[in-house]
């Protein structure tokens, strides 16, 4: 790894680094994108639970109650594909301002009106600005970050979307002591905290420099990365080295015959790249983490756990779980691999369902509650195999694997693919509950077997490499570019070096 073995004008403790510090306060700030997708994505279960909110929507018949249930996600599936298009013709910074900005608003119109269609209309456009704004926060993170820090980061990513989601469940329990209709307006308000922090980072991470190549601004791009990777440095060895590779592949991608969505049908590497994406997409909704969302409750009524207090309070408990297994899943994937760990976390993940499935089907058909009592730790532990690998590569790994033209749209792709899944996923779980109970975890057992296939076949490690270097594992090249002498720098690095020398 060239972060590794080349010299670098960086303090080892990024604490002590001056420029570290602040790129890495602003990737700190980019982060709140995904509490923001998690506080959206659940808050509506917390109103739910509301007297104040079920009044509100009391007029309403079962349709137009699941529409307003179903606005976030509705907005988030329009928005990916345009935002992909915001991220690469505007910019990574501009396409989050935009996304957190549509959420700030989205959230004062929820607390202003009182019309239903009004807050429908709400609603959809918070989901349109998390669908922008999660097109493009990851990638500028991706991009940005120091080399050696990135694939932290990137796992770190979709690893707290569960700050959001504790933040909801609080926020909504919060509620239940609050008299007339702010106890569901202040989870509404709450929404723009994390979209705010979002907009605080923006004044201090830079546009991506990849971005700034890819638009003919290569001046900016190197002073950029010398800025935050060498502390204004320019000729320092890995600047040079991440500039020449970033140069060099882009460069090789604008010569490419087809252009945007085509792109991925030029090549078998690129058709490669669009299976995973696609994946990805079905693997995060379909590998059993909605169905166990949705047993808990019934599990917990069924042993005795009546009261909603009880209910919710494990509820949290299971958020804060599946927080601390994401953020370690996110540590473990930068030191063991994203292939392995996603194996691994396959495998107990189908060893965990297996026992959940015994143990439901002997307390549904033999009435033993020792059994049902199980089934409650074997979810618990099942969500921490999911958490491991599935929450923090599900956003980390097309970061990883896309070529920088393909970037915002295959991660557009894999966001809209999960959007539907879920969306069918929700829509499904509770018939086919009613329909045949714990047999239908079988699905889901099944669904696992089809993934560990896949990802042992179609899913190349990344670790280790740089975003360039990874492009190559597509190509099926047998050297990596950082094999590669640091003295063989590209003719257009060269330019820009000597152009440098003189101005100074």
């Amino acid at each position: 790894m060239a972060s590794k073995v080349l010299q670098n004008n960086t303090n080892s403790n990024w604490l002590k680094d001056p420029g570290l510090r602040r790129l890495n306060l602003g990737i700190g700030f980019m982060l709140s994108a995904s509490a923001t997708a998690g506080y959206c994505a659940s808050m509506i279960n917390g109103l739910l639970v509301l007297p104040e909110f079920n009044s509100f929507l009391s007029d309403l018949d079962t349709n137009l109650k699941g529409l307003i249930i179903a606005a976030v996600s509705l907005g988030s599936f329009l928005a990916f594909i345009p935002g992909s298009y915001i991220a690469d013709n505007l910019g990574r910074r501009i396409c989050v301002l935009i996304g957190s900005s549509l959420v700030i608003v989205a959230s004062i119109v929820q607390i202003a009106t009182s019309n239903h269609w009004v807050f429908f209309s709400a609603r959809v456009l918070a989901g349109m600005g998390v669908g922008v704004s999660q097109t493009a926060a990851p990638l500028l993170i991706t991009e940005s970050s120091h080399p050696r820090q990135r694939q932290a980061f990137t796992g770190l990513y979709n690893a707290l979307w569960f700050i959001g989601s504790i933040t909801s469940a609080s926020i909504g329990c919060a509620g239940l002591s609050i008299v007339g209709t702010w106890s569901w307006k202040l989870p509404c308000l709450t929404q723009a905290f994390y979209p705010a922090l979002q907009l605080v980072g923006l004044f201090f991470v830079p546009e991506s420099p990849r971005w700034l190549v890819s638009q003919g601004r290569k001046e900016e791009g190197m002073a950029i990365l010398a800025k935050y990777h060498s502390n204004g440095d320019e000729n320092d060895e890995l600047v040079q080295d991440e500039f020449y590779h970033i140069c060099q592949s882009i460069d090789a991608e604008s010569g490419s015959k087809s252009k945007g969505w085509a792109t991925f049908w030029e090549s078998s590497s690129n058709l490669h790249r669009l299976a995973i994406c696609v994946m990805l997409g079905f693997m995060q909704e379909w590998s059993g983490n909605g169905v166990v969302s949705y047993y808990l409750a019934p599990i917990l009524t069924s042993v005795g756990i009546y009261r909603a207090a009880y209910q919710g309070a494990i509820n949290i408990s299971l958020q804060v779980w599946n927080l601390m297994f994401a953020v370690c899943g996110a540590m473990a994937a930068d030191r063991f691999g994203r292939r392995r760990l996603w194996l691994i976390a396959t495998t107990l993940m189908f060893v965990y369902l297996a026992v959940a499935t015994a143990m439901s089907g002997l307390f549904t058909e033999l009435k033993i509650l020792e059994a049902g009592i199980a089934v409650v730790p074997m979810l618990f532990l099942f969500c921490a195999a999911f958490d491991m690998a599935y929450m923090p590569l599900f956003i980390a790994y097309p970061a990883e694997i896309l070529p920088f033209q393909l970037r915002a749209k295959g991660l557009a792709v894999t966001l809209t693919t999960d959007s539907m899944a879920c969306f069918f996923n929700q829509y499904v779980n509770p018939v086919a509950f009613a329909a045949i109970q714990w047999r239908y975890f079988v699905v889901y057992l099944a669904c696992l077997v089809i993934f560990f296939a896949t990802i042992y076949f179609l899913f190349p490690e990344t670790k280790g490499l740089s975003l360039e270097q990874v492009g190559r594992i597509f190509e099926k090249e047998k050297t990596y570019q950082a094999d590669t002498p640091t003295s063989e720098i590209s003719q257009e690095l060269l330019v820009y070096t000597k152009k440098s020398s003189t101005s100074s």
